[in-house]
């Protein structure tokens, strides 16, 4: 069995380089990027089974990211990233359909098990649309 990608786009490299020994650990084929015009060039080459996406990044936004990938996929799992609660990107993430929010000072081993679940049931669902 292949494994699951999972991309991974914020602009703070310690951070990248984390969170991809983390889902490494876990299993995971991780790809990385550091701004969103990158990440929609992953998005289309790589096809991830899930996106781990920063809300404030340089060159195209968190929020800009998931508008198009939502265009494209409207139940692709994406949890945007914040290193702080801002209450209208939070909420405009969810009008855009987030499938969670990680607040990077949380525990990244429970958030690893929530995203693994939401790739389960995205998988499932994808397979019983075609």
């Amino acid at each position: 069995m292949a494994k699951r990608k999972i991309l991974v786009v914020d602009d703070e490299v310690d951070f990248v380089d984390l969170m991809k020994m983390r889902l490494e650990a876990s299993g995971y084929e991780v790809i990385t990027s550091n701004n969103g015009k990158d990440a929609l060039s992953k998005i289309r080459e790589s096809n991830p089974n899930a996106i781990l996406l920063d809300i404030m990044m340089p060159e195209l936004d968190g929020l800009s990211v998931l508008k198009e990938v939502r265009a494209k996929d409207a139940t692709l799992p994406v949890f945007v990233l914040t290193a702080f609660s801002n209450e209208e990107r939070v909420k405009a993430a969810g009008k855009l359909n987030a499938t969670g929010f990680i607040v990077k000072t949380q525990d990244l081993n429970a958030e690893i098990k929530n995203i693994t679940q939401a790739i389960d049931i995205y998988e499932k669902f994808k397979g019983n649309r075609g």
